[in-house]
């Protein structure tokens, strides 16, 4: 064969793979994107687990510290989240601490009943069981509506928890902005159905564009068409999370939270207004505060580096203590 009959069949069958991949994700959205996730995975060095606890089949990835005797974190994402959320940060502790970070019931790759509950209540007692089947006390770390869940975590079951990181955390009523008036208009400001639309999403929670994971073409595809076909689920558990009377159950039960407690902001938060983190530290007066300037709702992908430091810094200032 010739080298131009050669590499005339090598672009062939480059083609014949991309139309191969644009079928599939157009049958599964979620199959393209998943296969992204397990390279992301087993280039961080987690491991897949599962299990079923209480009846609901939990789905996690995990990483084991260089030594025993760490403390274990819990790592707890946002609405239409999931673990894959927290790959980046990870990265900051190496083998630190053993980090263990699950989809919660309803998302990702966990167990969802189309009738279950996915409000903040309910999730919690589903974390509270998970920590007894990976083994407790934990450093528990939630982000947004994990956030206003692990709240709840830690002030109803505060041996199971050691210490509380809360990363722009939900469940309190925060002065009014655009996204909380669309919430309580009964529509989904997270909504992603199109181009457009998921631009305006990666706009409204990133506050620094360079910070976004990359979506070329046809992750980008099949990423909205899988959002397209959340919509319902994403409604229903806004409704809990945002419009029921259980809404702020985890701001008005945080005065219960003893555990040393790191609370995390970004100054540009266009989900949950950075005074948020004043009316938290209203109820958990000892609670350490960092207001991150390059950040908006993601904190956790924007400024990883600071926010790692300041979770080491609580986590071994409380063991020094």
């Amino acid at each position: 064969m010739s080298i131009g009959s050669l590499l005339l069949a090598v672009a062939i069958l480059g083609l014949l793979a991309a139309a191969l991949l644009c079928i599939a994700a157009w049958r599964d959205p979620r199959r393209l994107i998943r296969a992204e996730f397990v390279r992301e995975r087993l280039a961080a060095g987690f491991t897949a687990r599962q299990a079923t606890i209480d009846g609901i089949r939990w789905c996690w990835v995990e990483r084991a510290a260089a030594t025993a005797a760490t403390p274990t974190l819990l790592m707890i994402h946002g609405y239409t989240g999931g673990k894959e959320n927290w790959y980046r940060l990870c990265a900051r502790f190496g083998r630190r601490y053993r980090l263990v970070l699950p989809d919660l019931p309803g998302w990702g790759d966990s167990e969802r009943d189309s009738d279950g509950d996915y409000g903040f209540a309910a999730q919690a007692e589903r974390v509270a069981a998970f920590i007894d089947h990976i083994g407790g006390p934990v450093v528990l770390v939630g982000h947004s509506m994990g956030g206003g869940i692990a709240a709840l975590v830690a002030a109803r079951h505060p041996r199971r928890v050691s210490e509380l990181v809360l990363l722009d955390a939900a469940g309190v009523e925060f002065p009014e902005n655009p996204f909380g008036l669309e919430v309580l208009e009964g529509r989904n400001p997270f909504e992603v159905a199109d181009a457009a639309s998921l631009e305006r999403y990666l706009g409204v929670v990133f506050h620094d564009p360079r910070s976004r994971p990359p979506l070329p073409w046809p992750a980008s595809r099949a990423y909205v068409a899988w959002r397209r076909r959340e919509a319902a689920f994403e409604q229903a558990v806004l409704e809990r999370i945002g419009r029921s009377d259980e809404r702020f159950l985890p701001w008005q039960e945080a005065g219960a939270i003893r555990q040393p407690t790191l609370l995390v902001w970004g100054a540009h938060d266009r989900v949950i207004d950075p005074g948020a983190m004043d009316l938290y530290a209203q109820r958990i007066p000892h609670a350490h505060r960092h207001l991150l300037a390059r950040s908006g709702h993601m904190t956790l992908m924007e400024q990883p580096d600071e926010v790692a430091a300041a979770i080491v810094a609580l986590v071994e200032g409380t063991a020094r203590a």
